[in-house]
């Protein structure tokens, strides 16, 4: 087989698959005759070769996919006029603390936000596949460890979570995830826009804290209201080490999908990460 045969091959599986693809699971298409090396500059041959067109080839957390490209966002939003469902600022800022400080239990997401989380808030974000419990401390209770999913980085369009900006005081934290996002790869159409995009045009937020997504037919729990958390609430040891403020890392959440897309090609779906550690990063043979 020669290279433009297994480039076809390559497109052909990219295009037809309903999820990112890994090298390892592109190696079976060719019984592992072609090696990683090979099959990586080969994808980026197909990158340059669709450089003109309105899909592009990106690498994300899970692998290689096709993904609709940022300024066609304004036509095929017109296939899809529905509006997505609103997560409330409780249900973001929770999120942005465990992108930002994982592995965390809910003990220090409540020690950092000063409020105690309901149950819907951290169900939300399991359902969506972007946060899953990877152990457990231990400690008193052996309370769960949180952490995101490769989900949420591939609905980012990101390899790992070294690709979040730093965020600290002195650059504006919302403005500086905003600003690094911009740039990034487009996300598939279940993803980050599709949830939390209503949100980015309106904050600071009106909703009232609760963790229940507004709108969403079928919500079988009610959400909790917040309340003050208790001083023996379980902490981490210095908990508010480098800590973002929520509030700006949420915002930042929220505005870094305005320029994302949603994917033509293929869909991601919304199964959770099942590998036990924290998914920082990426396959290392996955990256170009």
């Amino acid at each position: 087989m020669n290279t433009a045969q297994a480039k076809r091959v390559l497109e052909t599986a990219l295009l037809t698959a309903g999820q990112p693809l890994s090298l390892r699971e592109l190696r079976t298409l060719f019984d592992d005759a072609l090696g990683a090396d090979t099959l990586r500059q080969m994808l980026q041959d197909i990158q340059l070769e669709w450089a003109q067109r309105g899909l592009e080839l990106a690498c994300v957390a899970s692998g290689w996919r096709f993904q609709s490209r940022p300024e066609m966002r304004q036509f095929l939003d017109r296939l899809h006029p529905e509006k997505p469902p609103k997560y409330t600022r409780a249900v973001l800022e929770t999120l942005a603390i465990i992108a930002y400080r994982q592995p965390v239990t809910r003990g220090d997401m409540e020690d950092i936000r000063g409020v105690t989380i309901s149950s819907p808030i951290l169900k939300q974000l399991e359902d969506r596949g972007w946060v899953e419990v990877i152990g457990h401390r231990e400690t008193v209770g052996r309370p769960g460890l949180y952490a995101t999913t490769r989900q949420f980085l591939d609905d980012l369009g990101l390899t790992s979570l070294d690709q979040l900006p730093m965020l600290t005081q002195a650059d504006g934290q919302a403005s500086a995830l905003s600003s690094l996002v911009e740039d990034l790869p487009v996300q598939p159409a279940l993803s980050l826009e599709e949830a939390i995009g209503q949100v980015s045009g309106s904050l600071p937020f009106d909703e009232p804290e609760a963790g229940d997504v507004h709108n969403a037919p079928g919500s079988a729990q009610a959400a909790e209201p917040e309340r003050e958390a208790l001083p023996e609430t379980m902490v981490a040891d210095n908990p508010q080490a480098g800590v973002p403020d929520v509030h700006d890392a949420a915002h930042g959440l929220a505005s870094s999908t305005s320029s994302f897309s949603s994917l033509g090609a293929a869909d991601s779906g919304l199964a959770q990460s099942s590998t036990p550690q924290s998914p920082s990063h990426g396959e290392e043979s996955d990256h170009p």
